[in-house]
């Protein structure tokens, strides 16, 4: 059992193993290791025709291996690489199989300090994540008060972590109050935020409360966020999680010279991943990054990815494929 193959049907969708590889596009050959499982993955894994872009697919979003065989010279063979995005279990074939091709300009190598499972972890949610905070910097906000919304999820977590390490002030935003302010405050997060507060239309300009956000929600609550922004503020927009709309004005942007920043992080050029990646060496906590990761086996993931949508889960969860020590390790 190395494959898992996703197949829409007139009942719904099945799931198959297969004990070979199924190979997508690409100039580099990765015995994969790891993947894991993203809120794209678990929606492909049910079917979702607004990710899962070919019949039949095998999901996985994020491949994290060894590399087979290569003819770039940045990527020679045995180097362990993470390849995000790029299509990868949406258009093309994606990380749950043992071996699967990539494109040398979506992949990256793997900072020493990570173990091909803690790239996992980290998985497309943190290399998202990164980015965000990324923009933020681009955009010079470089210290005050940060919202992040979605605050429990994979983008969310790695967001809040990696903006209190860099020294911001941060608020997150939950639905859950009650039951996740120990996990956000863990994380680094100084205020929790309940989602019912701005998840409803509001005013179009509103009290300044924040310098800047990472927003995966959109609709009313980005409309909300970028309301209570301060002047010169920057938000850093990824996700759609509560629509794709965006009930706003332009007030924000004339009035308190508020920036928004869209962040795509499956298209992301090879700079903007280099330099993510350099941002997640820098100021990932590994220890709090792996209290916050679960790891199941490929032949659990539909079930996992059951909870996933449901709502019934937070942080980070790696899907073994087929584990590999890093070359040299004992």
């Amino acid at each position: 059992m190395s494959t898992l193959k996703v197949t829409r049907t007139d009942s719904g969708v099945s799931h198959e193993f297969l004990d070979g590889p199924l190979l997508g596009e690409g100039d580099i050959l990765v015995d994969v290791a790891y993947s894991s499982l993203n809120y794209k993955d678990a929606m492909a894994l049910d079917g979702n025709k607004g990710v899962m872009r070919v019949d039949p697919l095998v999901p996985g979003i994020d491949v994290i291996g060894t590399v087979a065989e290569s003819s770039d010279a940045r990527l020679p063979e045995g180097t362990l690489v993470a390849a995000f995005g790029d299509g990868l279990g949406e258009f093309r074939h994606g990380g749950y199989t043992t071996q699967q091709k990539v494109k040398a300009a979506a992949t990256v190598p793997v900072p020493s300090r990570f173990s091909a499972s803690d790239a996992a972890a980290i998985g497309t949610a943190g290399y998202t994540a990164a980015l965000c905070v990324n923009a933020l910097l681009r955009h010079g906000l470089t210290e005050g008060h940060v919202l992040v919304t979605g605050a429990t999820g994979g983008v969310g977590s790695i967001a809040v972590q990696l903006l209190k390490s860099l020294g911001f002030e941060v608020t997150a935003l939950t639905g859950r109050v009650d039951a996740e302010s120990e996990y956000l405050h863990t994380l680094g997060a100084d205020h929790i935020l309940d989602r019912a507060e701005i998840s409803v239309p509001g005013r179009p300009l509103q009290k300044a409360r924040f310098d800047g956000a990472v927003d995966t929600a959109g609709s009313a609550v980005l409309a909300n966020v970028l309301a209570q922004i301060t002047w010169g503020g920057v938000v850093a927009a990824t996700g759609m999680a509560a629509g794709p709309d965006l009930p706003a004005s332009v007030l924000p942007f004339i009035l308190r010279d508020v920036t928004l920043a869209g962040v795509n992080s499956v298209d992301a050029p090879l700079p903007r991943r280099e330099e993510a990646w350099k941002l997640l060496d820098e100021h990932l906590d590994l220890e709090l990054l792996r209290s916050i990761t679960t790891t199941v086996a490929l032949a659990d993931v539909a079930e996992t990815a059951k909870e996933i949508l449901a709502g019934n889960h937070h942080g980070r969860t790696v899907v073994t494929i087929a584990e590999q020590p890093r070359p040299g390790d004992c």
